[in-house]
């Protein structure tokens, strides 16, 4: 039940993916609204991780699933009901708000339940489950769009989630931490509004400007606010999240890893699905097809991680899946408006393995690292950190295809109601097109919305390829094994005394 409650959220951070050209055809929404729709419940979802993982752990995991999935299911429904994109943008974070209660309790209880011997199995298997259910939330998400409009995605998820909910109640025990600590308030608000201001900046960009005042200044505030939280969570005696685990070289090794894995694949589940569809011309549920193989080599590549780990050492397959993940994106880089689906599939391959290999690595690395005392922590780190990266990912690589398109767009000669409607976003620039009866401004259109997928994708292999680097120079003396060492909670006992 924890694992499909885990599929819930997940899925609905991509599933919605697929319903992104009907969104904006149906409610005029710009490209930055649609990334907005988006990136609004990863935000959310993200930056209350912290303070939701530790009121869980406080008050009852099993409590936080069930409000968390009751919340989730009422703010789906509302969703249904929308047509404007502000709305929209609204109860997606709404529904980020219920994903940040649900995902930390079902790690934690993962973790906390298996011995030390049978946890990476187990985590393998949570894993797996978190890697492929994005992708499998793209395919429920493309069936249901094939004999409904946008909104059945929502209704999707209002049935996984009362079925978590029921599963939950019936099979999943109530656990909590035996130590009442003081909630850091202040920490988890420094938290929201760093990131807040940050994810705001990067991707309302293309309309300022990278180089403009605006943009700069944003990005160096939200900065500015983390580096406070950082000075706040060194001096709180009960911090949120106690930088000093950060000495731990596997613990920062997994955490930097998850981070930017889940920067490009989320990232590039934003702009592929919009490429298949407004670019190839293809429907949701072929879309969603189209990407399966890589869920395909995702989930055995998972499984066979602790494999590869236990007879070479956990940093030789990691290290081999980051490269893996930015090879495969490389490849997809070179999609343009005339290529084949074989491009599209060898990238995907590579993608998936990569991913489901170097998952499981880093998430036992954050996980083990630790000693049992601080099992909800490193479920809760392990949780910010793929959703940070998702909604670092989706807004920057939103932003990239946003600016590229953008910049190569030539309006030149259209009346201005139409060259705005085609800058807003590649759905209207198709409409305008098709109203008017001027295929060159599709045709056009697309192009420029294919150099902007280029970039994107480029600048998420890039995040790839500095993973591999990083984990490879963290890991260089540590043990090739990520398991904890015997003397672990000895070493990281002067970081839970804050």
């Amino acid at each position: 039940m924890t694992c499909l409650a885990l599929a819930t959220v997940v899925s609905a951070m991509a599933s919605l993916n697929v319903a992104l050209p009907d969104i904006a055809r149906e409610t005029h929404a710009s490209q930055t609204q649609l990334a907005w729709i988006i990136d609004a419940y990863s935000l959310v979802f993200a930056s209350l991780l912290l303070l939701a993982a530790t009121l869980g752990d406080r008050f009852g995991r099993r409590k936080a699933l069930l409000g968390g999935l009751a919340l989730f299911a009422a703010g789906s429904v509302g969703a249904t009901f929308s047509s404007e994109p502000g709305v929209l943008i609204a109860l997606r974070a709404l529904l980020g708000v219920a994903a940040a209660f649900v995902m930390p309790a079902t790690l934690s209880t993962i973790t906390s339940t298996f011995p030390r011997e049978q946890r990476t199995r187990a985590v393998s298997v949570w894993a797996a489950v978190a890697g492929a259910s994005a992708v499998l939330g793209l395919l429920a998400s493309g069936v249901v769009l094939e004999v409904w409009s946008w909104r059945s995605v929502f209704w999707l998820n209002v049935v996984l989630a009362v079925v978590a909910v029921i599963g939950t109640y019936v099979f999943v025990p109530e656990s909590a931490e035996p130590e009442k600590q003081r909630v850091d308030v202040l920490g988890a608000a420094l938290t929201v509004v760093g990131l807040g201001i940050l994810v705001y900046s990067v991707i309302q960009a293309p309309e300022h400007g990278w180089g403009s005042v605006r943009t700069l200044a944003g990005i160096a505030l939200g900065l500015i606010v983390l580096a406070g939280f950082v000075g706040w969570e060194l001096r709180h005696p009960h911090p949120l999240l106690d930088p000093r685990l950060f000495r731990n070289r596997p613990f920062a090794a997994g955490t930097l890893s998850i981070t930017l894995q889940f920067f490009a694949f989320f990232g590039f589940i934003f702009v592929v699905m919009q490429y298949l569809q407004l670019v190839r011309g293809d429907s949701a549920l072929i879309a969603a097809l189209s990407v399966l193989p890589m869920s395909a080599a995702m989930i055995p590549s998972a499984r066979l991680a602790p494999r590869l780990a236990a007879e070479f050492g956990a940093r030789r397959p990691w290290i081999v899946g980051l490269i893996a993940v930015a090879a495969g994106l490389i490849v997809l880089a070179e999609l343009d408006t005339d290529s084949s689906y074989w491009l599209l599939l060898a990238g995907l391959i590579p993608l998936g393995a990569g991913m489901g290999l170097a998952m499981t690595p880093a998430t036992a690395a954050i996980t083990d690292a630790l000693p049992s005392r601080l099992q909800n922590v490193g479920s809760a780190v392990n949780d910010l950190s793929r959703e940070l990266g998702g909604a670092l990912g989706i807004a920057v690589l939103s932003s990239a295809l946003n600016a590229g398109y953008r910049n190569s767009l030539d309006l030149q000669g259209l009346p201005a109601p139409i060259a705005e409607a085609a800058r807003s976003s590649l759905a209207a620039a198709n409409i305008a097109g098709t109203r008017t009866n001027n295929p060159a401004l599709i045709d056009h259109a697309n192009d420029a919305f294919a150099s902007g997928l280029n970039l994107a994708l480029l600048t998420g292999a890039g995040a790839a390829a500095v993973s591999a680097v990083a984990v490879a120079f963290l890991l260089r003396r540590s043990r090739s094994s990520t398991n904890a060492h015997p003397d672990a909670d000895a070493r990281l006992a002067a970081p839970e005394r804050g």
